[in-house]
């Protein structure tokens, strides 16, 4: 059964949702990282049905996260590579695989992946920045206002900073 839509919502979380929120999308994201291109290649490592797997590239492609490209002809064959668009997912990869590094891979020994830095050596793990100062920042550090593309006269949807953790 397929879910409900959210794109009624005036919110760019709800929009990205409408694109990368079905199981699999963004795992696949993550091969299409890693270098895993072709079709059978994603099936093989996902483990995905070929029709799930269909159904997910052409919501990429239909949205502009991945294009096509022909790496053989007579039969065409085709890889998928992430553009501008999919590339710039990598920091919401990153964040969701430190949460889960962080919460749900100690029964595993540690996390399964560590993504360095080729430049320094280092991990890529941890806090977001604020681009202006590079602090750290979380969620008690900031603040939500509506922005241009609120909808004029409507209350506004901006959450109130964190402050009670339960852990």
């Amino acid at each position: 059964m397929k879910r409900s839509s959210v794109d009624h919502l005036n919110c760019s979380i709800a929009r990205s949702v409408e694109i990368l929120g079905e199981w699999w999308t963004l795992v696949i994201v993550r091969d299409l990282f890693f270098g895993v291109r072709r079709f059978d290649d994603l099936v093989a490592d996902l483990r995905i049905s070929r029709g799930v797997l269909t159904d997910r590239l052409s919501t990429l492609l239909d949205h502009g996260v991945v294009k096509r490209h022909r790496y053989q002809q007579r039969p065409d064959r085709f890889e998928y590579r992430l553009t501008a668009k999919g590339r710039d997912l990598f920091p919401v990869l990153v964040a969701l695989m430190h949460w889960g590094d962080t919460w749900l891979s100690a029964q595993a020994g540690g996390p399964p992946v560590v993504v360095t830095h080729t430049e320094c050596g280092h991990d890529i793990a941890g806090p977001l920045l604020c681009p202006g100062c590079r602090q750290p920042v979380g969620p008690d550090d900031v603040t939500a206002s509506a922005g241009p593309g609120a909808k004029h006269g409507a209350p506004s949807q901006a959450p109130e900073p964190v402050h009670d953790v339960i852990r």
